[in-house]
């Protein structure tokens, strides 16, 4: 037994040493291959004093002719010295990119440990732990592509940095190099463009914003969609000076209390169709990163058709002034081409560069309660449950119940009327809640968010929310994701998601290429029915009149209005075979219009004014007409029996007391 015990340790002991041999044979492997590519193989560092020439970035409409807007690299830089960079620049850039900047030899290895712990959690390469001389190794000689042969050649660049510079001379490089959106490369452009002052003058409040920058300048840019996140990310730099004590905490404090929003100056680069420029940009960054951008040289042809954003930009404008009457301050466009998913024009707001009206936030791409403008999504559900055009449903006073807020749910027609049993053509053209609502509750609540999901509308995802109200436009929609649900009805029931970038060339070489979608998500029929109410005058008529903006003489046109509660929103949505435009309005702060301010009298008559301005080849070839069935299915039986019982109650009731009186 012993001599077994024996063995085993033997080999254990052999083992044991045999695998520190490696590892110590690993260790001095890397090591010496470090010091020769360290020594060798790395670029030299003193070129960080010559400026590169990178190649602006050009964003064109769907012609290729006409600019939008460049993304330039050096020509929005200036060069500071140290004596011009203030310390509340350094401070607020150590505290929000690399508190131990001061103390570490151009790597933070606690920081790189904490990366690869995330990275293997999420199986992929996530963080990196980079440090501010990471950055500007990476920013001056290195890619950003996300690979562990750039870190480690990243890592021994920034070690000959600081072996080279010294740390004041390194942040400077930084501060000189790094882009902060905008077309503003170093802080310097930075300062000028977001606060028309030399980056010498920043308060701290200001150097705060603009180091929150550099992650994501476009996402975090305070002329873009995220502001709030930008604040956000504003605090937690406050935060982290507080606790490093570069500061004292009562100035940091004070300049918390600051608005520094309030301070941007108006972006003034030019730029044409700018909520759409900037839209097209968010989605170049998830493909190439900001920095390819702004060096990279591509050629971007969008799907934009300039002419037909100058028309959607004239109607905005125009339609919101007159609107300002009554109460609404805003309006948004989007157009796109139900057959490729392209998007034709885009206007976010009625004039991006008023700041009082929070012109700068895209409202075809914010959550907005659609009203009566999602029923035909729940209609679109019953039909591909079986019920038809014709069949029959009871516009009557109705109770469905505990509605969650101690009450009963009991919704109210627009005009304060019922108009008793109607054939479902003739409720969801006159827009009728109750019958809606009637039918959501036939269909299922779950059944009609599937079809709102594969119409395309990315929202409505808290399935648990949302009770029978979402008949009458009880949960938000995006503009751009409801107008993409109705071209899926001019498509025959086809979708193609909306898509704004067609082209891409890189040094005249075709880099990128839409590819075509145009997937099946619905049953033509199911189209055809919801083209044929949305496009029926007659139908509509009793409550809109023969003469309303919905109507286009001689033309195939449909369309839809809402209104939501307290006239917070108001709506238009219609298509041709050929385009589908939404327009909304309202104020970009969820502020009630005035009483009567109804899709059809605030948001129709722009959306009809940009449909008149449109070529005639949007009104070619007509909706498809839906076979008919004898259709079965009714939810006016239960009705009708009910009210004819309700009806000769009534009759024996004043029957009785007329005997009585006699």
């Amino acid at each position: 037994m012993k001599k077994v015990s024996g063995v085993i340790y033997f080999l254990f002991k052999e083992a044991f040493w045999g695998t520190v041999n490696a590892l110590i044979m690993i260790v001095a492997g890397v090591l010496i291959a470090s010091f020769f590519i360290y020594k060798y193989q790395m670029p030299n560092v003193s070129m960080m004093k010559e400026i590169k020439n990178p190649q602006t970035t050009t964003i064109y409409d769907r012609s290729g002719k006409n600019i939008l807007y460049e993304i330039h690299g050096e020509e929005n830089r200036k060069i500071l010295s140290h004596d011009e960079i203030s310390n509340v620049v350094r401070i607020a850039t150590i505290a929000t990119e690399d508190k131990s900047f001061y103390s570490h030899v151009g790597v933070d290895f606690v920081s790189v440990m904490r990366a690869i712990k995330i990275n293997i959690e999420r199986k992929g390469i996530f963080q990196g732990g980079s440090t501010i001389t990471q950055q500007l190794a990476r920013n001056v000689f290195l890619s950003r592509e996300k690979t562990i042969p750039r870190k480690f050649r990243e890592a021994l660049i920034a070690f000959k940095i600081e072996n080279n510079f010294s740390k004041d001379e390194i942040l400077d490089f930084y501060l000189n190099e790094v882009p902060y959106g905008s077309n503003a490369y170093g802080i310097e452009s930075a300062a000028e463009i977001f606060f028309r002052k030399s980056a010498g003058e920043l308060t701290l409040d200001e150097a705060i914003l603009l180091a929150s920058l550099p992650k994501a300048p476009s996402y975090y840019s305070p002329y873009g969609n995220h502001r709030e996140e930008l604040k956000k990310r504003q605090a937690k730099v406050y935060d982290r000076i507080k606790k490093l004590k570069l500061i004292s905490d009562e100035e940091v404090d004070e300049y918390r209390k600051v608005d520094t929003l309030a301070k941007i100056a108006p972006f003034q680069e030019p730029i044409v169709a700018p909520h759409f420029v900037f839209y097209v940009i968010e989605e170049l960054e998830k493909k190439y990163g900001r920095e390819f951008l702004e060096v990279g040289g591509l050629q971007v042809i969008t799907s934009l058709d300039l002419d037909l954003q100058k028309s959607a930009e004239k109607a905005i404008f125009e339609g919101a002034l007159a609107n300002i009457s009554r109460g609404a301050s805003n309006a948004a466009l989007v157009a796109l081409d139900p057959k490729s998913g392209e998007i034709l024009s885009m206007v976010g707001s009625r004039d991006y560069f008023d700041s009082d009206i929070g012109g700068q936030v895209n409202v075809a791409t914010r959550s907005r309660q659609p009203g009566s403008s999602i029923k035909p999504v729940i209609y679109a559900t019953a039909f591909e449950k079986g019920f038809e055009p014709e069949s029959l449903i009871a516009d009557a006073p109705t109770n469905f119940g505990p509605d969650g807020s101690g009450g009963n749910y009991i919704p109210q027609n627009y005009d304060g009327k019922f108009h008793g049993v109607l054939p479902m053509r003739k409720t969801l053209a006159m827009s009728l809640n109750v019958p809606a609502v009637k039918t959501l509750e036939a269909v299922g609540v779950d059944s009609a968010i599937d079809m709102a999901h594969r119409l395309g509308i990315t929202t409505f995802n808290e399935r648990k929310r949302y009770g029978l109200s979402l008949a009458i436009g009880g949960a938000e929609v995006k503009p751009i994701d409801l107008t993409s649900a109705f071209s899926v009805f001019a498509n025959d029931g086809r979708r193609n998601n909306p898509h704004s970038i067609l082209t891409i060339y890189d040094n005249s070489e075709k880099k990128y290429q839409k590819e075509e979608e145009n997937e099946q998500v619905i049953n033509p029929q199911v189209a055809r029915k919801i083209n044929s109410i949305l496009s029926d005058n007659s139908a509509r008529s009793a409550i809109f009149g023969l003469n309303s903006p919905l109507y286009v003489p001689g033309k195939a046109v449909a369309a839809k209005t809402g209104t939501t509660q307290e006239f917070r929103d108001a709506w238009t949505v219609g298509y041709t075979p050929n385009i589908a435009v939404g327009v909304w309005c309202g104020n970009n702060n969820g502020w009630p219009m005035k009483a009567g301010s109804d899709g059809v009298f605030v948001a129709a008559p722009i959306w009809r004014k940009f449909i008149d301005s449109l070529p005639q080849k949007y009104f070619s070839g007509n909706f498809m007409a839906y076979e008919k069935t004898n259709f079965r299915k009714s939810l006016a039986l239960k009705d009708l029996e009910k009210n004819s019982d309700l009806k000769e109650k009534k009759e024996k009731k004043e029957s009785k007391k007329k005997k009585d009186k006699a």
